[in-house]
């Protein structure tokens, strides 16, 4: 078994560079916020918490939604690029907490909204999801989404032709089992881990959907990575470089990706 990344180092990496991460990760599909607003509400003043929330990418959103949002992010330089990009929100319609979520002092029966956005798989689900149980009010909803990048039920052209380079880099928890099994697309898991800390009306969708990246677009996004992250400086400019090349010699500088958004959404009894 290859060596996991574990959380305390996996929460990390992806400070390191933030310009990259902010340009190098696609924005989630809109489907993700139609089920938000469909379900959790979007009226003015609710109040939410969002679990590692990186450059702001989901935060926006829900800023635009109408939503009083708390954000908890422990790394540094990632909390510097989120205030730095929300600088220009009213003051009182967004609070950063610089911790991480399981140390968080946070009001308990208080949130109408939590959220985690390619990021639970850095908490340990058991207790993160307790704790996500107590902060939100009676009749409160949690969503937690991530993009699979390469999706294992129609593998594209280039995962095909890179999945070796891949395959010897350390694990993240979101591919323990490997590729062909991400975290969150382990269905049954994922609703069984919500219905045993409590929530019901439990909800799940998987939104597929392809993007056309240039060899730009894909260095920026596989940088972002963390087992590629993880990589020492010669190594991981190595790694990136044998990417430019498959890219530019077998794709002609442009490669078709195929993703998976996974999207569960469940509510706390009132």
């Amino acid at each position: 078994m290859k060596n996991p990344i574990p959380l305390e180092e996996g929460r990390a990496l992806f400070g390191r560079n933030t310009e990259i991460y902010q340009e190098g990760r696609p924005d989630y599909p809109e489907r993700v916020y139609d089920l938000l607003k469909k379900h959790c509400g979007s009226e003015n003043h609710f109040q939410a918490f969002e679990i590692g929330p990186g450059t702001a990418q989901a935060t926006e959103k829900l800023l635009h939604m109408g939503y009083q949002v708390t954000a908890i992010e422990p790394d540094p330089n990632l909390a510097m690029k989120l205030n730095k990009r929300l600088e220009g929100y009213p003051q009182n319609s967004f609070t950063l907490v610089h911790s991480t979520f399981e140390d968080a002092k946070l009001p308990t029966s208080y949130f109408d909204l939590g959220i985690a956005a390619t990021s639970f798989h850095w908490v340990d689900p058991a207790k993160g999801l307790e704790k996500v149980f107590q902060l939100l009010r009676s009749g409160g909803w949690f969503a937690m989404w991530w993009t699979v990048f390469g999706d294992p039920s129609n593998m594209d052209a280039f995962m095909q032709k890179t999945n070796h380079l891949f395959a010897p880099l350390s694990t993240s928890p979101s591919h323990k089992a490997g590729y062909r099994h991400p975290y969150p697309l382990q269905k049954d898991e994922r609703i069984n881990d919500l219905k045993k800390s409590g929530f019901t009306e439990i909800l799940s969708e998987e939104i597929r959907w392809a993007s056309q990246m240039d060899v730009r677009r894909t260095i920026q996004l596989v940088s972002t990575f963390s087992p590629v992250a993880r990589l020492n400086e010669t190594e991981r400019a190595t790694f990136l470089c044998e990417i430019e090349r498959i890219i530019n010699n077998d794709f002609g500088g442009t490669v078709k990706r195929n993703f998976v958004t996974a999207i569960y959404l469940a509510r706390k009894p009132e």
